[in-house]
């Protein structure tokens, strides 16, 4: 049986850590093995920002909503459940956009929610 050594598949291993890692600075960019740590730490770093985005839009959608509706006298938490209770079925996000581009849309589902509310 022929011996098979391993450095073509190690040499293409490596590469393809040292160019996750370009642009780093100093030997992270330079030394598979420090390369290799810094490539793992900010991968894991990635994974969590794409979670933590999510939990950043929806505060934004959450603050704009409710700044929103305190123009017309009425906390966040309140209209969101008058929502629930006049059966109108909209994300936040739409929400957010609706009370930025059409105000006047927005202040009829406040007045709707409002008369639900009493």
């Amino acid at each position: 049986m022929a011996r098979v050594k391993g450095a073509m598949h190690t040499k293409k291993r490596r590469k393809k850590i040292l160019k996750l890692a370009k642009g780093y600075r100093g030997a992270k960019s330079k030394q598979f093995r420090t390369a290799k740590q810094a490539v793992m730490k900010s991968l894991v770093y990635a994974y969590v920002g794409r979670k933590q985005r999510k939990r950043d839009f929806r505060k934004l959608w959450i603050a704009r909503i409710n700044a929103a509706v305190r123009m017309h006298g009425i906390s966040y938490s309140k209209f969101m459940n008058g929502l629930k209770l006049s059966g109108i079925d909209m994300n936040r996000k739409m929400l957010s956009d609706l009370a930025i581009s059409d105000a006047q849309g927005f202040a009829q589902i406040v007045e709707t929610v409002k008369t639900k509310l009493q």
